[in-house]
């Protein structure tokens, strides 16, 4: 995968990965009813439509200020145009995710913790951004995936380790729904 153009139509099948998720269980006693769940990457795209978009950080700005929030508030327009569900991906650990969904009151989209960037580096994804301290991160980027296969992608122009600055224009939730709506 060569992440050098803004937009591009990506076949192949995503990679495979695990996932450590924290889920509920109301079964569970004491302040924290939480248990480990593991995802695979068939157990979140096999049999539907999926847009996944990918950021630098949990609790960074354009992250919580535009990113995450746009993707929220149209939820109701992608399932009109077909899909199953929105995921947002960041190279954070569970319990930060959590926390993030918490303060943005994130209902819909679903926040997966890539913690260990398996999942980024294996996309070609994963940058250094040791500039900012950051350490190793996702790039920006956000894809459809029909059935565990990638339809789309549409990856922020510049990518580079340790990229002095942090494009924003085309994984953003308005240029996806237009996309999904024209399919």
């Amino acid at each position: 995968m060569t992440p050098d153009t803004a937009s591009y139509t990506a076949p192949g099948a995503v990679p495979e990965a695990t996932f450590q998720t924290r889920v509920r269980n109301d079964a569970l006693e004491g302040p924290n009813p939480f248990e480990w769940k593991q995802l695979c990457t068939d157990d979140i795209f096999s049999n539907k439509r999926v847009v996944l978009f990918s950021l630098p950080g949990a609790f960074t700005p354009t992250c919580s200020t535009s990113h995450l929030p746009r993707y929220e508030e149209l939820y109701g327009e992608f399932e009109k145009a077909g899909v199953d569900e929105i995921i947002c991906l960041s190279v954070n650990d569970a319990f930060v995710m959590h926390q993030w969904g918490k303060s943005q009151k994130a209902e819909k989209v679903f926040l997966l913790p890539d913690g260990n960037g398996e999942f980024s580096r294996k996309m070609g994804m994963l940058v250094d951004k040791e500039n900012l301290g950051f350490g190793k991160r996702s790039w920006r980027y956000s894809m459809v995936v029909t059935d565990g296969k990638i339809e789309k992608m549409f990856i922020e122009p510049g990518f580079q380790d340790n990229c002095p600055d942090d494009p924003f224009e085309v994984s953003d939730a308005d240029t996806m729904l237009e996309y999904v709506k024209s399919c």
